[in-house]
């Protein structure tokens, strides 16, 4: 996702989405540990993702401040 994406989603959409990508990235690591990951390269993607997601949801949470 974009970080344009992300950001056009509300509080509760982004903690659902964030919920949803750490549910990906566990699947994902259990994957790779028994050696079926098609796409290592998509452990990166969310990670990064998350990071996103956590990013826009402080800065959300800073403005009603």
């Amino acid at each position: 996702m974009k970080a344009t994406e992300i950001r056009a989603l509300s509080a509760q959409d982004l903690n659902k989405k964030l919920a949803d990508l750490k549910t990906e990235l566990f699947n994902l690591r259990f994957q790779h540990a028994v050696n079926q990951l098609d796409n290592p390269l998509r452990l990166v993607e969310v990670k990064k993702d998350i990071a996103r997601v956590k990013t826009v949801l402080k800065e959300k949470e800073l403005e009603t401040k």
